[in-house]
């Protein structure tokens, strides 16, 4: 019983929670006759165009675009386009931006590769120069110890011409020795050499 009753409490919720729509789509008679009394001869779709050849109050003389012609209730007649039209408009026009969405990025496959071929060597050749100014940098900095070296020693010889006047110094000094006792010996024996 208890089962029962709980139920039926929670029928109407489940009901309530349902959620309906109003249709958009009117269906609308064309007749032969003015007043419209007799049966329709075509049904019309929500969205049709017509062209008005004459109205009154109550009801309208159209031509459909295939020539046909009838009698429609005017009250059914609007100057704007229905929601319906304006949206399968719209979903025409947003599957035509797709398709050519997609036919875009087909195009731009190739240059994107090029594109991305030439950032890669741009960053290459960015970090070659980036090196380079590195280098350039180390050389000037290089240059200038060399320089403050050559202001340093500026009135200095190099060592290589010290030492060659050194050796002929120290040759010509031993030379000059030999030839100055070699002298002596001779004048203090009168002319004579002794070894």
């Amino acid at each position: 019983m208890r089962l029962v009753i709980g139920f039926l409490v929670l029928l109407p919720i489940a009901a309530a929670a349902e959620t309906m729509y109003i249709t958009d789509n009117l269906r609308l008679g064309l007749h032969q006759a003015e007043d419209t009394s007799g049966r329709a001869f075509r049904m019309l779709e929500s969205g049709q165009a017509l062209e008005i050849i004459s109205r009154n109050r109550n009801y309208a003389n159209v031509r459909l675009p295939d020539g046909a012609q009838g009698y429609v209730k005017a009250a059914y007649l609007v100057d704007e386009k229905p929601a319906k039209l304006i949206v399968a408009e719209t979903i025409a026009e947003r599957d035509a931006l797709v398709a050519e969405l997609a036919e875009t990025k087909l195009a731009f496959e190739g240059p994107a590769a090029t594109i991305q071929g030439l950032k890669d060597d741009a960053a290459s050749l960015t970090a070659k120069l980036d090196d380079a100014e590195l280098r350039v940098t180390d050389l000037e900095e290089e240059n200038a110890n060399i320089q403050g070296l050559k202001e340093k020693y500026k009135g200095s010889l190099p060592i290589t011409w010290v030492a060659a006047a050194i050796g002929v110094c120290l040759i010509g000094g031993f030379l000059a020795g030999l030839w100055w006792i070699d002298r002596s010996n001779r004048k203090r024996h009168g002319g004579i050499r002794i070894y």
